[in-house]
């Protein structure tokens, strides 16, 4: 038990989520350290970057984005789960999304800062990167891309922040030393009030649906930046739906395997059960269809449409350089997930797990092979060469996953993980309306 808390008998001993954030096991330490190992190896990577430029990359003309663009890409359509997710969750009031929504709304927090990173990464000068700000052109996507992320970044924040305020007072009242005062500092007054009740729920209920357009508008204008261009296969007017339900099916794909991770180490079968899953399991394999049709329509229109420089680079996925990519991404993102999540028998809490694996690895790899393919066949004649990332560019990517990981992991150490306060019964004058109807998760299950 760390040292700040309050006595044992202050905290209920029936409840994990609190003694898991207040207690630091053995297990979660060796963790942070082999992250931070990890991580600091990135930097030493980053910084051979930074004092040999970009030749240290495999990156050249004309295949001037690579890994660091593909992982922009993934990150920031996995970020879309927390907010979308969530958002219209709340606003359909699905009751079960309770326990789950916080998880999503961290993800969507954390990763937009690594989806922002790897464009400073690939730009080989972060300081380049204040010429958008400095010499601004207004016709260019990728000052859009700048706007709408930013937009997107403050909205997420608050959004997360706003339902952690009752959580963050709960701290406070059984917490103290450093914790008692950061979460004094944090939780802005809160008594739990009637009126503070009443300007919370309105709070929450103006920012999920202020949160839709905005997420949806961000992942359109990340197509832009590729469809924009008169690149084969990049100069699509389905690009932006197409990115956007990719986002979503990511996004979704990170919830389910985070909350196993969580449900697991932290002992929170009592929240997370198999309903939850199996809702989250449907929605995978709704979006594991969309993701085909859009897909199929993409790639047949293409086909039928026969232009040299598109077929090129269409015929490079089927059954040239990249057609391993291709179809590995096929199997994983519809022919895996579908099989496992259309079978009741099988959409389990593993089945939905292993489904949520698959679609992540095949998400990673259709944006790998939306970005290579396209510039190793370039409209203009020049000469092409075989891209495969270098050690630095696998390193980086090694130290942004394990960078999320070690802050997720922060974070459930300093504050509950799942909202507390919309699952417990509350007084009925002071309860938020869509509160009042709630059961315990222990009764409904």
């Amino acid at each position: 038990m760390s040292d700040s808390t309050g006595s044992p008998d202050s905290i209920d001993p029936h409840e994990p989520v609190i003694n898991a954030i207040l207690t630091v096991g053995p297990l979660f330490k060796r963790w942070a350290m082999a992250l931070v190992a990890v991580v600091v190896w990135a930097i030493i990577a980053w910084t051979w970057q930074l004092y040999h430029g970009l030749g240290a990359t495999h990156l050249g003309r004309p295949i001037y984005w690579g890994l660091y663009i593909t992982n922009f890409v993934f990150f920031i359509g996995v970020s879309h789960a927390g907010t979308l997710i969530s958002a219209i969750l709340r606003i359909v009031q699905a009751e079960w999304r309770r326990p789950i929504t916080r998880m999503a709304e961290v993800i969507t927090v954390l990763v937009l800062f690594f989806g922002v990173g790897n464009v400073l990464l690939d730009l080989g000068r972060p300081d380049r990167a204040l010429n958008v700000v400095l010499h601004p052109h207004l016709r260019s996507p990728l000052l859009w891309d700048v706007g709408s992320i930013s937009v997107y970044l403050t909205a997420s924040s608050v959004y997360l922040f706003i339902p952690l305020i009752p959580d963050i007072a709960r701290m406070r009242d059984v917490t103290t030393g450093w914790r008692h005062r950061l979460y004094a500092r944090l939780a802005l007054g809160w008594t739990g009030t009637p009126k503070q009740w009443h300007r919370l729920e309105r709070a929450i209920g103006v920012m999920a649906i202020l949160v839709i357009p905005i997420a949806v508008s961000v992942h359109t204008v990340v197509s832009w930046v590729f469809a924009m261009t008169i690149q084969p296969m990049w100069h699509s007017t389905i690009f932006g739906p197409y990115f956007v339900v990719g986002a979503i099916f990511s996004g979704i794909a990170a919830i389910i395997t985070a909350m196993v991770i969580v449900r697991k180490v932290y002992g929170l079968e009592r929240y997370l059960t198999e309903e939850h899953f199996n809702n989250l399991g449907l929605l995978l394999l709704v979006m594991a269809c969309l993701w085909f049709y859009f897909t199929f329509a993409e790639y047949l229109t293409t086909w039928y449409g026969h232009e040299p420089r598109e077929l090129a680079v269409f015929n490079s996925k089927i059954s040239g350089p990249f057609a391993k990519f291709f179809w590995t991404m096929f199997a994983c993102c519809f022919v895996v997930p579908f099989t496992i999540l259309a079978n009741p028998h099988t959409r389990t809490i593993k089945g939905t797990l292993v489904a949520s694996i698959f679609v992540n690895i095949g998400m990673w790899l259709e944006r790998f092979t939306i970005v290579v393919p396209s510039l190793s066949n370039p409209r203009a004649p020049v000469q092409t060469f075989g891209y495969w990332p270098s050690w630095v560019e696998w390193s980086l990517m090694a130290g942004c996953f394990a960078a999320f990981a070690l802050l997720y992991m922060g974070f459930t150490k300093l504050f509950p993980i799942i909202s507390l306060w919309e699952l417990e019964p509350m007084p009925e004058a002071h309860a938020p309306a869509a509160a009042r109807t709630f059961q315990p998760a222990e009764a409904s299950s």
